[in-house]
């Protein structure tokens, strides 16, 4: 299945950017879209109630609503992400959850916490209980979670359970939003409207079927979005984002540097050689990383959707292209805007706003320059 971009939907999204930003979180109007759209359930498998879209349709999405509002982006790409979990859950379990009314799963990728063991059953028997106590950050669209997934470390009266190789024994969990407290500590200077508030679980009790464990040998549902490899997912996800975010930037720079003029000489800025060559060279670099990114994410996702498991030089060459792809955008937005004026320092224009986005997206761990 794909999806793209309406160009109304889009217009949507660009105009109630402002305002989210401001309000510090999504506007009615465009959680009514990421719910009409199903696009928090694009990720998630057909047979559970998902869309199950082909990966590169969805990451193709994911940027072209990041070019619109980065902020509504990060939420749809972090939240769809946490849908695609389901697919690696115990089918009951999932069919619940991804069929709850305009479900949306958000969480956290840390270890911020303590599942517990009740009673003497093993750690992976569904049977078995826990009590889930601890906090977590950055839960991004923490507003509109139905459920949140979390990382903890496994004990049993008290002590750490280990894993085979003697390390702590680590478990990923999915919650309803019944047993978490938000608690609001996004303050960002971007991303605002994200909402990636931090939530808290005191002895919160769930049972092992709603653990799951990140791996293509324990996915639940057969298709190839779930042989994709989680880390490879991840970097392409991310970097789409910065991307269409980039791409929005330098539509807004051409505009701002259009409007000024060449101090010395008082000739339109544009018309300086220097300058336009440098929006140019930016553009292209841009253009050239993100066609190779394309280029292998699509014959990543043919291998894997033809039954191969991804070798490790493809998994290796789309890792650096979503890291190239991420340097390119950084480059063409922190080259071109010394040029842009005091209009890129307002706070209350597009273009800072746009700014401020993409330079708080990049602190993603992940996204650390080499």
């Amino acid at each position: 299945m794909t999806m793209s971009l309406l160009p109304r939907d889009a217009t949507r999204i660009a105009h109630a950017a402002a305002a989210a930003d401001a309000a510090g979180w999504l506007s009615h109007r465009q959680q009514a879209l990421l719910h009409q759209r199903g696009w928090l359930r694009m990720l998630a498998p057909r047979a559970v109630g998902g869309l199950e879209v082909d990966l590169p349709a969805a990451v193709r999405l994911e940027e072209a609503v990041a070019a619109q509002d980065g902020s509504m982006a990060w939420v749809l790409t972090l939240c769809a992400g946490a849908g695609w979990f389901a697919g690696f859950m115990a089918p009951p379990v999932a069919r619940a959850i991804i069929g709850s009314r305009r479900v949306c799963i958000a969480g956290s990728g840390a270890v911020g916490g303590f599942a517990d063991i009740a009673g003497s059953g093993a750690p992976d028997d569904s049977a078995t209980g826990y009590r889930i106590s601890g906090r977590w950050d950055y839960a991004s669209g923490a507003p509109m979670a139905t459920h949140l997934t979390l990382n903890a470390r496994v004990r049993r009266r008290g002590e750490l359970v280990l894993d085979d190789a003697g390390a702590p024994l680590i478990r990923a969990f999915i919650v309803p939003r019944r047993l978490v407290t938000m608690q609001p500590s996004w303050r960002s200077i971007g991303l605002r409207a994200s909402a990636s508030h931090s939530y808290a679980i005191e002895a919160g009790e769930i049972d092992g079927g709603h653990g799951f464990r990140i791996d293509a040998a324990a996915a639940t549902a057969p298709g190839p979005l779930y042989r994709f490899p989680f880390m490879a997912l991840a970097f392409v996800t991310l970097a789409a984002n910065l991307a269409g975010m980039a791409a929005h930037f330098l539509a807004l720079a051409h505009a701002a540097i259009g409007g000024r003029r060449h101090s010395p000489t008082g000739v339109p800025l544009l018309e300086v050689a220097g300058v336009a060559a440098r929006l140019a060279q930016a553009g292209a670099r841009l253009a050239a990383a993100r066609s190779e990114f394309y280029g292998l994410l699509d014959a990543a996702w043919l291998t894997v959707a033809a039954g191969a498991h991804l070798p490790a030089p493809a998994h290796a060459a789309l890792q650096a292209s979503s890291k190239a792809l991420v340097e390119a955008a950084r480059m063409a937005v922190d080259g071109i805007y010394p040029y842009c004026g005091l209009v890129a320092a307002g706070c209350d224009t597009e273009i800072n706003r746009v700014w401020r986005d993409f330079h708080t997206a990049t602190q993603h761990s992940l996204l650390l320059p080499e």
